[in-house]
């Protein structure tokens, strides 16, 4: 190749949804970007909302934030922990997106008085999109595409997929499809109806699968193998095995004793080159799996019935828990249980205490409780974001004696906003995207924990936002031993505190989870832990 030109590798869903598509897309971009390629991963969205971040966790799981301020779908929160790489606002795509972007340039004029339609008009707003990423130089982009083959709203993406195929030319774009081979008891036999069904509904569109991924709860005999290539117009060894394994990151391995990536390349046209450097995934599965200590921590949040609300934490505790040899056991605590039963019956025996992020005054006083037990019980405690500010709170009511002291986001006329909004939100009404977003930076006090732990005066992390501490209290918490110790450069703004004798009781304002990868486990997780560890 002269000019280095980026290969496509579309990856659809059929049968049913939440096969795992994200996980065989980062498990795919891991074995290249293992083999030496320039691999990025996006995902295509097809509901109508712009983006993920007004969206309930209940519904869509947790909101994944990147460096440059985009909520995005928890996916690619997969792709940055697989590929120890940042994706961007370019890696998520909605029909929302899509729709606001055409509708914005009808309105200017751009289409010259022209009829908009999905076709050309959607379709080639989604082309551009996909394309978009292959400014930066990248060998191959990876796109998902969310849903499942057939629903109405995935139509255009794989309309579009069929037009971009066909414009890159033979070997420069290729389709996975995963589907789902269901077990039936009674017959004991897994059944490929439905993926047969679910390729011809693909090749309806247009589009013939290239490889098919087939996620199981059986190994697939070798007569079904055979049956579903002859069906399904693929190679014998295009058809892989997706077993049902113990934890996401077995998948990159058990994928590539079936070749995968080797399948991949070939279809691609692309060098095979020497055998992917797996060598530091092998050891963080290896240490994962034989842990030497055990911690249990009490996750207080008000999402625990869907845990996919805390992806980004629960991963973060698997990394840095596999690099301290410590098996992390979460225990989901309601906060609203807490309001009911107290936080000494819900909270005595755990190692230490996380509480999470979130919106909305719904089991608030239930986190009050947890800060306030895990600072006179001295049981470490990680604050993260809305539990940096209930830190804020409990300690303004209980040391500082501001009994109706709160947050403006739970109580607009409390005497004491010790939690209050910056001017510039004030008059915001738009709820989607106006947040503090993205990476900000923090400069840590010299001597403090937290420089400690990060070895560094000045850092980078994410946020995700509205309310911030209130600084006109500042003096206050530092007198009485809560110190504000990491401060925004730019805006005077209270990132961290840290409270003064104690073993380990930290609130932060931003989301060190959205940096953690299987590659580089966050410090400030591993220093949690490590505190978990010798209070026991």
């Amino acid at each position: 190749m002269s000019k280095k030109e980026t290969k496509y590798i579309f990856v659809t869903g059929g049968v049913t949804s939440s096969l795992g598509k994200g996980i065989v897309s980062a498990s795919l971009g891991l074995l290249l970007k293992s083999r030496g390629f320039k691999v990025t991963i996006q995902k295509l969205d097809p509901y109508i909302n712009i983006d993920p971040g007004t969206l309930n966790p209940y519904e869509h799981g947790e909101c994944y934030v990147t460096e440059d301020g985009a909520e995005t779908d928890l996916d690619l929160g997969h792709y940055e922990r697989f590929l120890d790489s940042p994706t961007s606002q370019n890696n998520n795509v909605t029909t929302g997106k899509i729709y606001q972007t055409v509708i914005e340039k009808e309105r200017k004029g751009d289409f010259l008085g022209k009829t908009v339609q999905v076709i050309p008009h959607i379709t080639n707003e989604i082309k551009r999109r996909i394309k978009m990423l292959s400014k930066k130089d990248y060998d191959i982009i990876i796109t998902e595409i969310g849903g499942t083959v057939g629903d109405i709203e995935s139509l255009p993406y794989i309309e579009s997929v069929r037009q971009l195929q066909w414009e890159l030319g033979k070997n420069n774009s290729m389709v996975i499809h995963l589907t789902l081979l269901p077990y039936l008891a009674s017959s004991g036999e897994l059944k490929t109806k439905p993926s047969q069904h679910s390729v011809r509904q693909l090749m309806e569109s247009g589009i013939q699968a290239d490889v098919l991924v087939c996620r199981t709860e059986h190994t697939i005999p070798k007569e079904q193998k055979a049956k579903l290539a002859q069906f399904c117009n693929v190679g014998l060894g295009n058809v892989i095995e997706c077993i049902d394994m113990d934890t996401i990151y077995e998948v990159p391995l058990y994928l590539q004793k079936q070749n995968f990536d080797e399948v991949v390349l070939n279809e691609l046209n692309l060098p095979v080159g020497k055998e992917p450097n797996l060598k530091d995934w092998k050891t963080f599965l290896k240490k994962y799996k034989n842990p030497k200590k055990t911690v249990e921590i009490a996750l207080v949040g008000k999402y625990v019935s869907l845990q996919d609300s805390y992806k980004s934490i629960a991963e973060a505790f698997i990394h840095a828990g596999s690099d301290m040899e410590t098996e992390v056991k979460i225990k989901w605590v309601y906060s609203g249980d807490i309001e009911v039963e107290g936080a000494e019956k819900l909270l005595n025996n755990v190692d230490g205490i996380l509480i999470a992020p979130g919106f909305g005054d719904r089991g608030i006083e239930g986190k009050i409780q947890a800060a306030k037990y895990a600072r006179e019980n001295k049981i470490p405690l990680l604050g993260i974001c809305l539990g940096m500010q209930i830190m804020t709170i409990e300690f303004a009511r209980n040391v500082l004696e501001l009994s109706k002291a709160n947050s403006m986001e739970f109580d607009t006329s409390t005497p004491d906003p010790v939690i209050s909004l910056m001017e510039e939100q004030k008059n915001v009404v738009d709820k989607g995207g106006t947040m503090r977003l993205g990476a900000w930076k923090c400069v840590l006090k010299q001597g403090s924990k937290l420089a400690e732990v990060y070895g560094a005066k000045t850092i980078s992390e994410r946020h995700r936002h509205r309310y911030e501490f209130n600084s006109d209290y500042k003096k206050d918490f530092e007198d009485k031993g809560l110190v504000p110790t990491g401060l925004n450069p730019e805006t005077g703004l209270v990132e961290t505190l840290e409270l003064k004798d104690h073993p380990f009781y930290v609130g932060v304002q931003y989301h060190p989870e959205y940096k953690s990868t299987v590659a580089t486990p966050h410090p400030l997780f591993k220093a949690f832990i490590s505190a978990a560890v010798k209070g026991k």
